[in-house]
């Protein structure tokens, strides 16, 4: 028999799995309205997490931060916000409680229900997607068609080769302009009807940003990867592309196959009037590939009216061309990259070493390699000082076959920070990288980050500025901006930028956590032990825990909650332990715990002269000690 719960002016019908509010259709996805039905089923009563996750996934895995994300979708759907009418009340390290009155009739068929249907758990499970494994890496067999990684290595030579005298041909023409030009480099759209070619569209799609960006930083600003991305498989009008990305030009591009041919389709459009201001096509024949020399760069720049020095179009040469099969290798590891998982992660380290193994004089493919054992090393999916000296040693090797490879000095900034705790020689790298680079977002988020270490935050947060103004959909440029804001203490200004920081992308790092923080700081523990709830990592929930109950005056649900994380954690995690002290106005127990933080090399040490939750130690002269210890300025 299926049933109809009524609870104020909704109505939830557990047949047609729909929600209705004052007979408006509220639309769910599968789960939360599994969610939703089994809490509407138990109300007024804790019902645990354990139970919940067992009513909803049975004996599927599932974390806990999963669980949270779906109670927060239902709050917003039902529009539960104010804490004295909240529907849902998160019952701390225990579970939820439906606090509603809920009556329950039985459904008829006739009965009508203009709801929003939700597809049964079955029909739509809310699972990612297996992902398959690559070609066969074995032997020198040629990757087939080989001269798909010549055309991108095509482009970067063209990106490099037409600068000048796209110049010389311009500067007789017309003066340049007096403001900074804004371009977009839209996705390349795959029109080879081959799904196994999108690494390549990919490909193409950074290595022409890239190359842009480095034409005139100050003349053209080039939107990031990240930002551009969002609009891949998706039909956006241009004026709204023109709004969100606050750029003039749009450069749209595709990709074709034909025998043994590539086509490349470049097509410049002003976002004003939505004008074609240049369109060309370029076919290149495999045996060709690597020498053509094309007209795409010195035609854009002579169109947007760019121009630039005889030595930054020197600069912009390649050092090294790669082989076709080493490119291709390098494209294949950059794309499994980006997607941002273990496994992925592992698969590119492959392709990029296979990248070195096939070039070993391709500086590129070496930086990432190493950038890439590093992330595998602070994932302990290799041991991790394996993984450390690895990443050393390629980062090194990188830098050796090309000393002005931004991309190589921003790794060794990673690495002075994280493992050498050099935060000079880390700044310096850092800062190498965005002289090299300037208009590249990675490098300013790098500049920032080692500028806001040491406690130069006024830089940070310029710094952090301009990387959103040219990354401004990449919810990872909102959070970097947020997090310098919360070291300054622009705590308003800090939760703002962390909210949209989160909106672009709800899985960003480190999103809840940081927000949580700011509230704390804001004097809104509540609100910050609702953010804490959200977070995925369950180290991290048990370091906050013990801060957010001490400033809601819950002291011994505090010191069990540190007791806990304590026993758990203290191993790995001893610079939070400290934190929590310190918060807690417990100051000889946070410097015992600094000192163990720094015998432990712990890398929260990282934050130790801005962050805010230590802010009760500043005074003390152990401070000032330590912070000379760490070799950060006073």
């Amino acid at each position: 028999m299926s049933h109809l719960y009524h609870f104020g002016r909704f109505c939830l019908d557990s047949r047609k799995r729909t929600l209705a509010r004052a007979d408006s259709p509220v639309p769910l996805t599968p789960k939360a309205f599994d969610v939703l039905l089994f809490l509407a089923q138990n109300p007024n009563r804790l019902v645990t997490k354990e139970e919940l996750l067992q009513a909803v996934w049975g004996d599927t895995f599932v974390e806990e931060g999963n669980l949270a994300q779906y109670i927060s979708h239902l709050r917003k759907a039902l529009g539960d916000n104010p804490e004295d009418t909240r529907l849902i009340v998160t019952i701390a390290r225990k579970g939820y409680q439906f606090t509603a009155d809920v009556t329950v009739a039985e459904a008829t068929d006739t009965a009508k229900q203009p709801a929003a249907q939700v597809p049964t758990a079955n029909s739509l499970v809310d699972t990612q997607p297996v992902v398959g494994s690559p070609a066969n890496e074995g032997g020198s067999r040629r990757p087939k068609h080989w001269w798909n990684a010549a055309a991108l290595a095509t482009l970067v030579v063209i990106l490099a080769a037409g600068a000048y005298a796209s110049w010389r041909h311009f500067s007789s023409m017309t003066p340049p302009p007096s403001h900074k030009i804004m371009l977009a480099v839209l996705p390349f759209e795959n029109l080879t009807g081959d799904p196994n070619k999108e690494y390549l569209a990919d490909g193409l799609t950074e290595e022409t940003i890239s190359h842009l960006g480095r034409i005139s930083p100050e003349q053209l600003g080039v939107i990031a990867r990240t930002s551009v991305m969002g609009y891949k498989h998706k039909d956006e009008r241009l004026d709204q592309i023109g709004r969100d990305l606050s750029v003039e030009y749009v450069l749209e591009n595709s990709l074709r196959e034909s025998g043994n041919h590539i086509r490349l389709t470049a097509q410049l459009i002003q976002v004003k009037d939505q004008t074609h201001v240049w369109s060309q096509d370029y076919d290149y024949p495999a045996n060709d590939i690597l020498t053509i020399e094309d007209d795409v760069a010195k035609a854009l720049a002579h169109e947007i009216r760019v121009r630039f020095t005889s030595q930054q179009q020197a600069e912009l040469a390649p050092s090294h061309s790669p082989s076709p099969e080493a490119f291709d290798a390098y494209l294949r590891g950059y794309y499994f990259f980006e997607r941002n998982t273990n496994k992925d992660t592992d698969m590119a380290a492959k392709y990029f070493e296979r990248a070195t193994q096939l070039d070993p004089s391709y500086a590129l493919a070496w930086a990432w390699l190493s950038r890439t054992r590093n992330f595998q090393a602070n994932a302990e999916l290799i041991p991790p000082v394996v993984g450390r000296r690895l990443a050393r040693e390629a980062v090194e090797r990188a830098l050796t076959l090309n000393p002005k490879l931004a991309a190589a000095h921003v790794q060794m900034a990673r690495i002075k920070h994280q493992v050498d705790f050099d935060w000079v020689g880390a700044d310096a790298s850092a800062q190498r990288a965005l002289a090299l680079e300037p208009g590249n977002p990675e490098n300013l988020k790098s500049a920032a980050s080692a500028a806001a270490i040491l406690g130069r935050l006024d830089e940070a947060i310029e710094l952090s500025r301009r990387a959103v103004a040219i990354d401004p959909l990449n919810g990872d440029s909102w959070e970097r901006l947020g997090e310098s804001e919360y070291f300054m203490g622009q705590l308003d200004e800090a939760a703002a930028d962390s909210k949209k920081a989160l909106e672009l992308k709800p899985d960003v790092w480190p999103g809840h956590i940081q927000l949580s923080k700011i509230y704390l700081m804001q004097g809104r523990p509540q609100d910050a032990l609702a953010e804490i709830e959200l977070v995925g990592y369950e180290p991290v929930r048990a370091d906050l825990y013990p801060i957010a109950y001490y400033a809601l005056g819950r002291k011994k649900e505090s010191d069990a909650a540190l007791s806990e994380f304590i026993a758990k954690y203290h191993a790995s995690h001893a610079y939070g332990v400290a934190r929590v002290f310190a918060f807690r106005n417990q100051f000889d127990e946070a410097f015992e715990w600094l000192e163990r933080a720094y015998v432990e090399r712990n890398s929260g040490l990282i934050q130790t002269k801005v962050d805010p939750l230590l802010s009760s130690l500043h005074k003390d002269p152990r401070f000032a000690a330590f912070l000379k210890k760490l070799n950060l300025p006073n």
